[in-house]
């Protein structure tokens, strides 16, 4: 089968070279916005062939769309216009209730598969793409029951093929979930390293004195703006509840400092270690 990725940055252009790792694609096309990315993810190998957006249909068995998460919806309603009923659209974005609330009542939705590949880097564009990236990490794929068997049970085994252990939800929760487990650690890590360069302006003292913890937990701090400002966007409540208990949570941790409260700051930290339980 022919597969068409729109959208060649770091989830994009990792998921071709997977496709070809595992011969998955006798032909891959490539879509991008950017005609210095298009050409970069030719340069790379990445793909074939780089195609405008409205020849996707035409070449390609499957489409994937790995743009920024607020371009997808537009984007799946113009394929499902010109899909015939063989083909498959699929999405790779990290939030889905929006995008499954404005396909719902299109007449072509059951030939699309929502899914989210549970990984990502800081970094991004053609160049950052990583091969084996997705191997032992998580896929979810939400309302399956939405799409035809024969398309999913084709977006799985692909998924499946290159490494990746399938799981299913609604779209509502997996926006919530995301929030908790994803979304959240970005903002931690945008305020973390706000907070640092408006108290440390000596670039170099931060840089020398910088240890494994500090590098790990601001290293999101460097991700694209065009990915993550759409992503904030579209789960905004989610997000905005799971900061109000964060907040909360640091409130009580600067309080118990403020008052020299020892049992309590252990208290935090004992329950945060409890982590571990989950995250081996």
């Amino acid at each position: 089968m022919n597969i068409c990725i729109v959208g060649l940055g770091l989830i994009g252009g990792s998921f071709a070279l997977a496709l070809r790792k595992h011969s998955l694609a006798e032909r891959i096309y490539g879509v991008d916005a950017s005609p210095r990315n298009a050409a970069k993810a030719l340069e790379l190998g990445l793909v074939d062939e780089v195609v405008e957006f409205e020849k996707a249909t035409e070449v390609a068995d499957i489409v994937a769309l790995a743009t920024p998460v607020d371009t997808i919806p537009q984007l799946a309603i113009k394929l499902l216009n010109h899909i015939e009923k063989s083909q498959i659209v699929l999405d790779m974005g990290s939030t889905k209730e929006e995008l499954c609330e404005i396909i719902s009542l299109h007449p072509h939705r059951n030939r699309f598969v929502a899914t989210h590949p549970m990984w990502g880097t800081e970094y991004s564009g053609p160049e950052a793409a990583v091969e084996g990236a997705f191997r032992g990490c998580n896929v979810v794929l939400c309302e399956v029951e939405k799409s035809d068997a024969e398309a999913v049970a084709t977006v799985e085994g692909l998924f499946r093929t290159i490494g990746m252990s399938v799981m299913e939800m609604s779209a509502e929760k997996h926006d919530l979930h995301a929030a908790y487990v994803s979304h959240i650690s970005h903002i931690t890590s945008f305020i973390l390293a706000t907070t640092v360069l408006e108290k440390e302006r000596e670039s170099e003292t931060i840089l020398n004195l910088a240890g494994g913890g500090f590098e790990s937990t601001v290293r999101l701090a460097k991700s694209s703006t065009d990915m993550w400002l759409p992503i904030f966007r579209q789960n905004k409540y989610n997000i905005l509840d799971v900061l109000r208990e964060y907040i909360h949570q640091l409130e009580i941790f600067r309080k118990a400092l403020e008052r020299d409260n020892s049992e309590e700051l252990r208290r935090i930290i004992l329950r945060a270690n409890e982590i571990r339980k989950i995250l081996k």
